[in-house]
């Protein structure tokens, strides 16, 4: 028997794209909430760490329902994913993927969890009650970040290997990740569902 969905929005925030201070969170529908932040990176690492943290947070056999208004990252963990596996993480000009630690982060944590998950995309900044806390609390991560100079926020889900310092201690610099074309690399949806990340906003539909 199937459980109740859990539902759980996500944002990122980046103070000056790219480059500047970031931040992400997640808000469990039901309760719950968890942000942090970094001193330097992209709107797009943001969006990325959010989804991942929010997926490591939630395990279990539940089906999961994700929600972000990045078009970006929902596309990253489901549409250009098995593309660019296929391809050893290439995409289709041949070039490196962009943060693709953190998009490998992504679908190990969903392959590795029992239960189903999919990825909603909502549009942002429309009164979305759960998106606007979500994209709160990141933007107040991302300014501690800064502040700090310092990663701020809990524990993370995220390998150690993606946040290495760079040389003499300080934060390895931010990759400059140019956004995508919607065309790039069409891949049909893998083992991880994607709904409304077309440009529609999903009004309705059929969960898992």
């Amino acid at each position: 028997m199937v459980g109740a969905v859990i539902v759980v929005s996500t944002d990122g925030s980046c103070l000056r794209n790219p480059g500047g201070a970031i931040g992400w969170a997640w808000v469990n529908h039901t309760g719950g909430e968890a942000a942090g932040g970094a001193p330097s990176g992209t709107n797009q690492i943001a969006e990325l760490r959010a989804i991942l943290e929010a997926v490591a947070a939630h395990p279990g056999d539940e089906p999961l329902m994700i929600e972000s208004d990045s078009q970006y990252a929902i596309k990253c963990a489901t549409e250009w994913l098995p593309g660019w596996k296929r391809k050893g993480w290439k995409t289709a000009s041949g070039s490196p993927v962009k943060n693709v630690e953190l998009i490998r982060a992504i679908d190990a944590e969903i392959s590795g969890r029992t239960g189903p998950v999919r990825l909603r995309w909502v549009r942002g900044h429309v009164g979305n009650h759960f998106n606007e806390e979500a994209d709160t609390l990141a933007g107040e991560a991302a300014r501690k970040a800064r502040e700090a100079g310092a990663v701020v926020g809990g524990p993370s889900a995220v390998d150690p290997a993606v946040l290495a310092p760079a040389a003499g201690g300080a934060a390895a610099p931010a990759p400059q990740v140019p956004a995508p074309s919607p065309t790039e690399d069409p891949a049909p949806a893998g083992g991880v569902g994607a709904a409304g990340a077309s440009g529609d906003e999903p009004e309705t539909m059929t969960l898992f």
